[in-house]
């Protein structure tokens, strides 16, 4: 482990401040922050002893590795622009890992223009949450150069269990169609549990026998553990938004598109989504589209004082 590599991130709403938070108190070298949201920066960077530079060419200058973490696709490239302000300003001999759940072009685009920067990237996809970014528990699914993904195993190690939930996918944006892959399949087993849920809430059953009938039948999953009891209590307090939920479900139906595949449960998932950002729940957490499915609840629902629960999203 090379704790003297100096390491900057870039994006650091609630994900990327954990992950520089681990870093940190892993002994790495964390030498600079940045944000959109001058705020974020600002506090992590009193709170970790690191500079908060005010330019994206700045934090390339001060750092060796440098992590993004940013919210879409726009965002990304907004970092590695041609012109202006960029990651890329004396870039060379630089590494960029890459974290955003962003189309698989784009980061193939951020490796080529890296590249010609003289620099190296890598995407690093996670399927966890802000938790285990604290924890050092995120799943990372890496691609790109296998040399570059070699040659900062030992920034990322730390990040995913000492490396046990961490994996070298192939090729540019490989990573991202998996991590796509991974958040579809999420978001169809969310929406079915919430309509499964909400029709047993409809028909007046006791649904903590329906949980606990569900989770020893072939009606469990992942999701029941982690969003059962929030669709019921309706406590939808923020880990992986609505909005983003609908945008990664669009990622992989825009994959489907290319191969000329036809997914109408990723398709029905997604507008579920998209209604929820429509409806002024796209930050809720994506447990939230239980509000369109069990009675009473919705944009409509009565006024009977029970409220949803949730807080913003900074990441």
């Amino acid at each position: 482990m090379n704790l003297k590599k100096k390491i900057a991130f870039v994006g650091v709403g609630r994900m990327g401040a954990n992950m520089a938070r681990r870093l940190k108190s892993q002994g790495f070298n964390i030498t600079a922050v940045h944000d959109a949201f001058l705020e974020n920066s600002q506090k992590l960077a009193t709170e970790i002893d690191a500079q908060n530079p005010g330019t994206l060419a700045a934090v390339t200058a001060a750092a060796d590795v440098i992590i993004t973490v940013v919210t879409d696709d726009a965002a990304q490239l907004s970092l590695f622009a041609v012109n202006g302000d960029s990651l890329l300003t004396g870039a060379a001999g630089k590494i960029f890992i890459n974290c955003a759940t962003v189309s698989p072009a784009t980061h193939r685009e951020i490796e080529a223009r890296s590249e010609k920067a003289g620099a190296h990237s890598l995407e690093a996809c996670m399927a966890s949450s802000i938790t285990q970014a604290l924890n050092g528990m995120l799943y990372l699914m890496c691609a790109g150069r296998r040399e570059v993904f070699d040659s900062v195993q030992d920034v990322l190690r730390p990040l995913s269990d000492d490396g046990k939930l961490l994996r070298y996918i192939g090729a540019a944006g490989q990573a991202a169609q998996l991590k796509a892959l991974v958040n579809m399949v999420m978001n169809i087993n969310t929406a079915g549990l919430a309509e499964g849920l909400g029709l047993a809430s409809a028909l007046g059953l006791d649904l903590t026998t329906v949980m606990e009938v569900f989770s020893q039948t072939g009606a469990n999953s992942r999701v029941l553990a982690t969003d059962g009891e929030d669709m019921v209590n309706r406590d939808h307090s923020c880990f992986f938004s609505a909005a983003h939920a609908a945008k990664d479900s669009g990622i992989a139906l825009s994959l489907a598109m290319e191969q000329r595949l036809n997914l109408p449960l990723a398709a029905a998932t997604k507008a579920q989504y998209d209604r929820m950002v429509a409806e002024g729940f796209g930050e809720l957490d994506k447990s939230g589209i239980a509000e369109l499915t069990f009675p009473g609840r919705g944009k409509q629902s009565p006024a009977s004082g029970e409220h949803c629960r949730f807080r913003r999203e900074m990441v």
